[in-house]
Formats: structure tokens, sequence, C-alpha cells
């Protein structure tokens, strides 16, 4: 695979980031889990005691934080201020606020715009020399890099998805609270649930991961020929 970029949305629970993950493993692509910056943003705002209902308090966060993105997929982190925050941004907590950023109008905008600026480093370099990156999230197909040779929407059954999230040994309630409230609060701001045109969908509902990975690398492969 050459400079290529793989686009991958979903609905939480439809396995899009281990699908993302593992597709760019095989191929040696750049990972990209733009949801991170969504995440990393919510707990810088946590740390500072930021006031979530200031939309312009969360915006001046968001442009002034430091973070960096290590994108190698066989072990991706993400790092606040110079510290490892991983695991940390994906805890409950983070987990039950970070809508408050992402359907933030005005902090939305600068984190897009880090996540096309990502993308469009790891086209032509970055972590993959040049092979190109898949990136995963909510609006990647369609606001972020519509213009991706590859474009693919994820679909799951609603209680398949939250049994999936359930079984990663969080509290099932609150799975649930942050899978689908999540969903209802991100819907205002983002199409994620049918695909746009050009962007195939792929359901998961019935699938392994593996034949949800080779559906995508197969994709890709078609792609290039």
């Amino acid at each position: 695979m050459s400079g290529i970029v793989i686009a991958i949305d979903g609905p939480a629970g439809t396995g899009k980031s281990t699908v993302a993950r593992e597709v760019a493993r095989r191929l040696g692509l750049a990972y990209f889990d733009t949801g991170a910056t969504y995440r990393v943003a919510t707990l810088a705002c946590l740390r500072e005691g930021v006031d979530f209902a200031a939309t312009s308090d969360v915006a001046a966060m968001v442009a002034t934080m430091n973070v960096s993105l290590m994108l190698n997929p066989a072990n991706p982190h993400v790092e606040l201020d110079g510290e490892d925050v991983s695991a940390l941004i994906r805890t409950d907590t983070v987990a039950l606020s970070v809508s408050k950023v992402a359907t933030n109008l005005e902090a939305r905008p600068i984190l897009q715009d880090l996540q096309r600026d990502v993308i469009a480093t790891e086209r032509v370099g970055g972590y993959s020399s040049g092979a190109g990156v898949c990136a995963e999230g909510r609006d990647v197909t369609t606001v972020i890099a519509p213009e991706a040779e590859v474009r693919v929407l994820l679909t799951a059954d609603e209680e398949v998805r939250v049994a999936r999230r359930a079984g990663e040994g969080a509290d099932a309630a609150t799975v649930r609270e942050a899978v689908l409230g999540r969903d209802k609060a991100d819907s205002a701001v983002v199409s994620f649930h049918e695909a746009a045109d050009g962007v195939v969908t792929i359901d998961t509902t019935d699938l392994t991961i593996d034949e949800a990975v080779q559906a995508v690398i197969e994709l890709a492969q078609a792609q290039q020929q």
C-alpha cells in the first residue's frame, strides 16, 4: 500500500477501533483513532477544572493543550503534557463526559483541523514512511477525510454493541449510558449511522473481527489494483 488513506466510521461497539488497528498492522499503515483527540481534550478539561458548559473556555483548552499522538498500530498511545494518558482517556469518567467536548461547536473544528493535519502527514510520511494511514472515528469518511481512497461505515445491532462493550469488563449500566448516550448526543453534530455516497457499509453484527478486517483489506486491495 502506498500513500493510502482508509477511513472507517461507525458508532461505539461496532468493532471499528479493533478492526482499524488490525487493518493498519497488516498493511503497514499508521493507525489513527480520531476519537482519542476528543478523549484527551476531555481529560485536559477535567484536570484543569474547565466548566464544560463554558464553550469558549473548553475551546481555549483544546487549542492550547500539549498533546502528542503515537500511531504505531502495535503500540498506539497518547501523551498529554509528556505523560502517557492512553489508559486514563478510556476511563468511565472521561467516557461519560467526552460528548460535552465532541458536541462543542467551538472546540470541535479545532480538533477536526488537528485530525486532518495528522492524516495529511501520514499520507506522505510519519510512522508508516509514506505507506498511509487507517483512521477511524465518527465523521472521518464524510468530514475529516472525504477524499480517502477507502471509506467504510461499520454498523452492528444496538444490543450487540452494548454487549461487546460490557464484555470488556465495564459496568453494564455505565456502558449502556456511555455507548447509547454518546450516540444520541453526537448524532446532533455528526451522522454516523448511515453511509454517505461512496461509503461502503459493513454490518459486523454476525462477523468475527478477522472477517471484518478481511473485508476492509479486500476493499483496499481492490482500490490499489
